[in-house]
């Protein structure tokens, strides 16, 4: 995983709720398990009309929101099932942070699993960002993960929470696996010190 620590560039935005991840990532294209390559994918029913042609007026398909790396949307984005395809597409995309006034669980842990910083701000904060980049004069952002602070195009400086925890994994860009193997000497250790106690198993089983 890549190390995420500052972040400057095109942000868009969707102004709708309740984006869930069947609209992020279409299950139709539940076909391969390889991250790479899903970015094609993201947003389909959005981006492209039955023809497979480039809707004109969806955002993505818009200079300069065609190279966005924030995306801002509105509440509970990212609902509906836990697939992990719908960070996979964003990542792929290009897409590094999210702002909503608020995110699925599942699908807010599985933005910090694959380096996506998920922020969540107040509601008439986000709806002022999204007037604020719907402009290209005013859409570029910084996001500056130190210091928890997002940097408008308009200048705004605003902070953002998160976990210390998440913080110092997508620093170091460090997943669930590279924080188990980070033990691995204290892993192997303990099975070697470990008593096993064998369970006599039923009769009747």
């Amino acid at each position: 995983m890549r190390r995420f620590t500052k972040l400057s560039g095109i942000a868009a935005g969707i102004s709708e709720e309740n984006i869930d991840t069947d609209k992020i990532f279409a299950g139709r294209f539940l076909k391969v398990i390889e991250r790479a390559g899903l970015g094609r994918f993201l947003f389909h029913g959005l981006r492209f009309d039955d023809e497979g042609r480039e809707r004109a007026d969806f955002i993505l398909n818009r200079e300069p929101w065609r190279s966005a790396v924030i995306l801002i949307a509105l509440d509970n984005f990212g609902c509906g099932s836990s697939r992990e395809h719908a960070p996979w597409s964003l990542a792929d995309f290009g897409i590094k942070a999210l702002i909503a006034p608020s995110f699925a669980d599942i699908f807010e842990n599985n933005c910090y699993k694959n380096g996506i910083l998920p922020m969540t701000l107040p509601g008439a904060v986000v709806e002022r960002l999204l007037a604020e980049v719907s402009d290209p004069s005013s859409a570029t952002m910084t996001v500056d993960l130190e210091s928890q602070e997002i940097i408008s195009g308009t200048g705004e400086r605003i902070a953002f929470d998160i976990a210390p925890e998440k913080k110092r994994q997508l620093q170091l860009g460090l997943d669930e696996i590279d924080e188990s193997e980070r033990l691995l000497d204290q892993i192997l250790a303990f099975e070697k010190s470990a008593t096993y106690v064998r369970t006599p198993i039923p009769p009747w089983f």
